[in-house]
């Protein structure tokens, strides 16, 4: 296990971990028991990845963010600089709420900016962009774009991040990249290229 990935000296990485090929764990980050860690991931200095957190394969995430159990991260998600998740609704310290723990997944390829915080129970849609300092209360849509304390969206973005502009039949041409979007019905599809 040791020789397929990464591990600064300082890193804690208890038994029973999954760690895939080319993933790499900086300086005192903690990698907790019975989590599941894909390939070609980056976590920063001072992640902790608790107990049954699962992440898919490329995830970066940036320093000082701790990923609770009842996260699940899909493949290419992107979490910023000291993101914050919860995974219980109404936390009292002389409560066990284990129980309670509520899922929050984090689709394919979506990005949470600096300082985020993702109340628990939620779902961050496939390439979603999640501005940084946003405070995400309920579902955010597949290529949703949303800010504020509680995040609102104020628009939708593509899957290089670019800011989509829909014209009066529902289309959108990211000009960057010539990726084409639909959107109907308040969703959006990426078009076959």
């Amino acid at each position: 296990m040791k020789n397929s990935f990464f591990a600064h000296e300082t890193a804690v990485i208890d038994s029973d971990c999954i760690i895939g090929e080319g993933t790499k764990i900086w300086h005192f980050s903690h990698i907790m028991s019975h989590c599941v860690i894909g390939e070609n991931c980056n976590l920063g200095q001072n992640v902790v990845i608790s107990p049954d957190v699962v992440l898919g394969k490329n995830v970066k995430i940036q320093n000082n963010v701790s990923v609770y159990t009842g996260v699940i991260c899909e493949d290419d998600v992107f979490l910023g600089p000291s993101v914050v998740f919860t995974n219980v609704i109404n936390p009292r310290s002389h409560v066990s709420r284990r129980s309670e723990y509520k899922k929050t997944l984090v689709r394919k390829g979506a990005s949470v900016g600096a300082n985020a915080t993702i109340v628990c129970g939620n779902e961050i849609g496939t390439f979603a962009l999640i501005g940084a300092g946003a405070v995400v209360t309920k579902q955010v849509k597949a290529y949703a774009l949303v800010v504020g304390n509680p995040a609102r969206q104020i628009g939708w973005v593509g899957e290089y991040g670019n800011r989509l502009h829909f014209d009066e039949t529902g289309m959108a041409v990211c000009p960057e990249t010539g990726e084409r979007y639909r959107l109907k019905d308040g969703e959006v599809k990426k078009l076959d290229s």
